[in-house]
């Protein structure tokens, strides 16, 4: 398992009530250390490619990331369109986080129609697969400014998005556990689960295993005064964390001393580099960038 690969560190972004208020939580969190500023695809959030726009023209140095998109709902043609734009218009700073959405909800309040899991997998496919011949044709426009497009992300934590991810992502970003057939409750995954999702992909992998970016997406960063409050927030718990919340892979806890060393533990042991927290988290977490680094 290589280690040589640096930290990454990202903050995935949800609301904004203004466009001050979005300029300042950026350049927060670029001040705060973080390297990537992600931005989620929620209906009720700010759209993701005007926000990011605006993220660069206010920040220098973050890159900037869809954490992820919610891929049925887009045409991949027009979304290649709009990704080659926003690579362009924010220097190649842009990651494309893609995912396989997951909130029936907001497929209603589309009125999208909402396709099992395997449907939205091969929708996902089609889109990867598109974006990838168009960005490659040297007479595509308009041109992202990263040759071939930007660094591809996808996220999830089945069988098939995995197997997709393995074939196509620069970034293979796990989510920490899976939600329920209606996409609004969360069972986070325990250190066997976790092990096993890791290892599934390492052997899909192959030659390219070290050529991949393997992210985490951390559910809950929690301070010592919150500790006692953990057992109430993971229900329900897998087995081999049922007695001792703090062992899931996606939960850190403590001091940032200890958060840092967790961090390393989760890289030794699961190969992550690149870590995201909730926007949530981003104050209780710029300490342990810091002990880190």
């Amino acid at each position: 398992m290589p280690l040589h690969r640096p930290f990454r560190f990202g903050v995935n972004m949800f609301a904004s009530e203004s466009r001050n208020e979005w300029i300042a939580k950026c350049r927060r969190a670029e001040e705060l250390g973080f390297d990537v500023v992600g931005v989620a695809d929620h209906l009720g959030f700010p759209a993701p490619f005007p926000a990011i726009v605006l993220a660069a023209e206010v920040t220098e140095r973050v890159r900037l990331s869809t954490f992820v998109l919610n891929t049925p709902f887009y045409n991949p043609v027009l979304l290649a369109r709009d990704v080659a734009s926003t690579d362009q218009f924010v220097d190649g700073r842009l990651e494309l986080g893609l995912g396989a959405g997951y909130v029936k909800s907001e497929f209603d309040a589309a009125e999208i129609p909402f396709p099992s899991g395997g449907k939205r997998v091969e929708q996902l496919a089609r889109t990867v697969t598109t974006l990838r011949r168009l960005f490659e044709d040297p007479e595509y426009q308009p041109r992202p400014a990263q040759p071939s497009g930007p660094p591809l992300l996808i996220g999830g934590w089945g069988d098939r998005l995995l197997r997709l991810a393995a074939t196509h992502a620069d970034i293979i970003a796990f989510t920490g556990g899976w939600a329920n057939t209606n996409g609004d409750e969360l069972h986070l995954a325990g250190a066997a689960q976790t092990e096993e999702r890791v290892a599934y992909v390492r052997g899909l992998l192959g030659d390219r295993a070290d050529a991949v970016e393997l992210n985490l997406l951390v559910q809950q960063v929690i301070p010592p005064a919150d500790r006692s409050t953990m057992p109430d927030r993971f229900e329900p718990l897998p087995p081999d964390a049922e007695h001792s919340p703090e062992e899931l892979p996606s939960v850190l806890t403590g001091t940032p001393t200890e958060m840092a060393q967790q961090i390393k533990e989760r890289r030794e042991r699961y190969g992550f580099t690149y870590f995201t927290v909730m926007e949530y988290n981003m104050e209780n977490f710029a300490p342990v960038i810091a002990a880190l680094r």
